[in-house]
């Protein structure tokens, strides 16, 4: 009695995708099969060995109209079993309809979705001007180096003519949807303090302790700042504030040596309202001020501050956030807190927007006892396949002739 869609959904849950080994094969073999039954076209690009990104196509009636992109990504993050209910690659469903798998909220369920959309959207004899590429991406859970920053610089992506681009968001515990226009830069920055080394009976002078202590006093002010600044104004979500956590923290080799190096390392996520240039020079005057030997090096530095237009004028945003009026659907727009594969569309300038259509649902992405409702998944592949009618009949715009 199961609907063939949850059962597909499940199906896809229980391919092992997890890092640090993802069976990315399998996943792909599973969604090229899918994309052949649904007569789509389909072609593989290996970005980097054993890094394949599958595209599966739905041709438009008129190809020379920009396309509509829609992305997900096949890999999913560890889980620690012993903190799960069910085990976590199984796709268990319980008495409420609840399915309890990793990957079940990110994202594999947003892949079956568009598929299922366009699944009943071909059943009802539609087609559309525009064409709608699948993407199915590798790595996005490990930063998307190997998987969509490589993708969009290649040929093959060129060629697909994107529009406008659809990816991942994030559940609403609340009635509206989560709907995100921009994304936080991360910056990942490992500051290093060297001081005088010694025994450590001794009360030594400039030790790297000592300054370390400066540094993470620094950084975790600005932290509790930030903190506070987003508890006292309601109007202010996760996006709007720059989230500061030292994740890292390294130094010494024995309880009687002083250290003469310390290291600790931050996971900054800052908004696209922030001069960047200003808040690197924050981070310098930091160290500065900690003393000499204080130094930092980013592991990851994003410099891409691009956000997708949600003004009505804008034809593809027009388009979007219309389906959400005609069906009396809430949404709220947020810039996303995190970073997902949004950012490398951006960045080559094609307008995309984060959405899972999961409202109702605690965000539970990376936690423990992962689920989604079936009725959630299903209710959301009812609202792809208005989302994907409005996108690809979006009239020709000026700059497609």
């Amino acid at each position: 009695s199961e609907d063939p869609s949850v059962t597909l959904f499940r199906q896809y849950l229980r391919i092992d995708t997890v890092h640090p080994k993802p069976d990315y094969d399998a996943a792909v073999r599973f969604l090229e099969r899918v994309g052949t039954e649904l007569g789509l076209a389909c072609q593989k690009v290996e970005v980097c060995q054993g890094h394949v990104v599958l595209i599966l196509t739905w041709q438009g009636t008129n190809p020379h109209l920009r396309s509509i992109l829609l992305n997900s990504h096949t890999d999913v993050v560890p889980v620690f079993e012993e903190h799960w209910t069910y085990p976590p690659f199984e796709a268990v469903k319980d008495s409420q309809g609840n399915i309890f798998a990793r990957g079940a909220q990110d994202m594999k369920c947003v892949s079956i979705q568009y598929l299922e959309a366009i699944r009943r959207l071909k059943a009802e004899g539609k087609c559309f001007a525009r064409t709608i590429h699948l993407t199915f991406v590798p790595d996005e859970e490990v930063g998307g180096h190997k998987g969509m920053e490589m993708f969009v610089q290649r040929p093959e992506f060129q060629a697909l003519n994107v529009g406008f681009a659809l990816d991942e968001g994030l559940a609403s515990p609340s009635d509206t949807f989560s709907v995100f226009y921009g994304e936080k830069s991360p910056w990942w920055i490992k500051v290093k303090c060297a001081g005088s080394p010694g025994h450590g009976s001794r009360f030594i002078s400039n030790t790297a302790a000592e300054k370390m202590h400066k540094v993470i006093t620094s950084f975790l002010a600005f932290r509790e700042s930030e903190k506070q600044r987003l508890k006292s104004d309601s109007g202010l979500t996760l996006g709007d504030v720059t989230s500061l956590n030292m994740t890292m923290l390294e130094g010494g080799v024995s309880f009687n040596v002083v250290p003469s190096e310390m290291a600790a390392g931050f996971d900054i996520r800052i908004p696209p309202t922030v001069d960047l240039q200003a808040f690197e020079e924050q981070v310098a005057a930091w160290c500065r001020g900690a003393g000499d030997g204080v130094t930092y090096e980013f592991h990851q530095k994003c410099m891409d501050q691009h956000i997708t237009s949600t003004e009505e004028s804008d034809p593809w945003w027009k388009a979007f956030s219309g389906v959400f009026r005609d069906m009396k659907l809430q949404l709220k727009l947020e810039i996303f807190p995190a970073a997902t594969d949004s950012r490398y569309i951006r960045a080559v300038r094609h307008p995309a927007i984060g959405f899972s259509p999961m409202n109702r649902t605690p965000v539970l992405l990376h936690d423990h006892n992962e689920f989604l409702n079936e009725q959630v998944f299903l209710r959301g592949i009812d609202i792809y396949a208005h989302l994907l009618s409005a996108l690809a009949s979006v009239p020709p715009l000026p700059a497609e002739g």
